[in-house]
């Protein structure tokens, strides 16, 4: 997404305006964001996982090696096609590794945590946390464009959609909901 041009997802806007601000590279932006929203699970009483560390840590430098080696897309005919499968990929992406019950990362494990605390939906929360970051980040010098506003409009119900089709049956171990597996909640709403 963020190589189409089109406007990054919501976190990346946040991320650019504080890569802004900081000097640092948006990778370790991502990184420490990605650190700082932990903070918030505190209250939310989510438990992080093998998955969450990994998350924070992999997606940033994965982000630097990535953005380092694709090579400019200067056609539109070749940035819209990245802007979709950029949202879609990460719908698919949020499912496998929610249900794969080793810790969601910082910004997904806040969405889950809020969920269980509301009961609200998926949809609804993810959605409602993608547009706080876009004004937050826009406010800091963050791009956005149509690729943000799609991101924030999508991700919601693209991530209970595959949350919902990669969920395994439940299986009651303690171990699945110390680890902040989807609960049946997410799957109902």
């Amino acid at each position: 997404m963020v190589e189409a041009g089109l406007g990054p997802e919501p976190w990346n806007v946040l991320n650019q305006g504080l890569a802004e601000l900081t000097g640092l590279s948006i990778g370790s932006v991502s990184i420490v964001v990605g650190a700082a929203v932990l903070l918030l699970w505190i209250p939310l009483r989510q438990r992080p996982g093998l998955g969450t560390v990994s998350n924070v840590v992999v997606c940033g430098v994965a982000m630097d090696a990535t953005l380092a080696l694709l090579p400019d897309a200067h056609a539109l005919t070749l940035r819209v096609p990245l802007l979709v499968a950029g949202v879609v990929l990460n719908g698919v992406a949020t499912g496998l590794y929610i249900t794969a019950a080793l810790g969601p990362g910082p910004r997904d494990g806040l969405m889950t945590g809020l969920h269980r605390r509301t009961g609200r939906s998926i949809r609804l929360i993810r959605t409602s946390i993608e547009a706080a970051v876009v004004v937050t980040g826009f406010v800091l010098g963050g791009t956005v464009g149509v690729g943000t506003v799609l991101y924030a409009l999508s991700i919601g119900p693209l991530a209970q959609f595959f949350l919902r089709r990669f969920a395994l049956p439940a299986s009651g171990t303690a171990s699945a909901a110390a680890s902040g597996a989807p609960s049946a909640a997410i799957l109902q709403r």
